[in-house]
Formats: C-alpha cells, sequence, structure tokens
C-alpha cells in the first residue's frame, strides 16, 4: 500500500492526538470529513493503524517499581527460546521482553510492588526449568525519558 501525503498527516495526528475528533482530523489535514475519514477507515483495514488506546502510567496507579533485567539463557536452541519466551508472555510482572542480540539473549522490564516480589519471581525462574544462566539486576531510580516511539517515515514510504 502506497501512501501520500494525506495518509502520512493522518497517521503523524493519530500517533500525537487519538481521541481527535473526525473533524478535528479533517481539518488539521485540510480535507472534508468523508474523504478524510475514508482514508483512516483503508488504513484500519490496511492494518497499519491496528487500535486506539490510553497509555496508562502504572508507576502512579499501583505505586509499582520498574526493574529492568539482562538474562541470558545456558542453551540457544529454538525450543529454549520458545520455552523461556512463552513463560514470559505468561508472566503478569513481565511488562516488557525484548530479544537482543550482542551478548545477552533478552532484556526485561518487570513490574513489581518492591524488591521482595521481584526476588521472589526471580527465584521462581531459578528454580523451574527455564534455563536461566545468569540474569543482572537493574533498579530504576528514576525515569528522565519515557514516550511512545514518534513516527519516522523514509522517503520510500511517500513513494
Amino acid at each position: 500500500m502506497r501512501l501520500d501525503r494525506y495518509d502520512i498527516k493522518i497517521l503523524h495526528i493519530l500517533h500525537q492526538q487519538g481521541r481527535i475528533t473526525k473533524s478535528g482530523l479533517a481539518e488539521a489535514i485540510s480535507l472534508s470529513i468523508s474523504p478524510c475519514w475514508e482514508r483512516v477507515k483503508r488504513l484500519e483495514d490496511a492494518g497499519i493503524i491496528q487500535g486506539y488506546g490510553a497509555r496508562i502510567n502504572s508507576e502512579i496507579l499501583f505505586r509499582r517499581s520498574p526493574v529492568l533485567v539482562e538474562v541470558s539463557l545456558k542453551q540457544h536452541s529454538a525450543e529454549a527460546f520458545h520455552r523461556f519466551e512463552q513463560a514470559m508472555l505468561r508472566c503478569e510482572e513481565v511488562v516488557d521482553c525484548y530479544a537482543t542480540g550482542g551478548g545477552v539473549d533478552y532484556i526485561l522490564r518487570v513490574m513489581c510492588d518492591g524488591i521482595d516480589q521481584y526476588q521472589r519471581l526471580i527465584d521462581s525462574w531459578l528454580e523451574s526449568e527455564l534455563g536461566i544462566e545468569r540474569y543482572f539486576t537493574y533498579i530504576v531510580t528514576k525515569t528522565i525519558k519515557q514516550q511512545v516511539s514518534k513516527l519516522e517515515f523514509s522517503p520510500s514510504v511517500l513513494a
């Protein structure tokens, strides 16, 4: 699907202001409401717009502590990776899990009610058959910057 300048503007505006009205969006991109909304529906149908939601600050809501964890597995097989990833998908405390290259296998962001809860979680992982060889824990003491990634379009998207 090729995107033109109107599509790009729509995506940029909806990324920044997901709750903008139909008329506000149409005005912002200099189109009438119907053609603007047809473009939004086309972007949704194509799967480019996957949904709308609110960013919830769980640290304020639940007073939970973020912990970053580097994890290296004992084995590097498809089965070992799958087993670990499935466990992370099931674990409510794990809010982000990234498979990485460059020295560690995974980087996690874990939200716990305190260090004691975090340590109990790690202990349970080590006692299970997840295959963790080593892990490093980083306690987040202050959030300096946190945002949803900005949309950046290469010139090929506009072609």
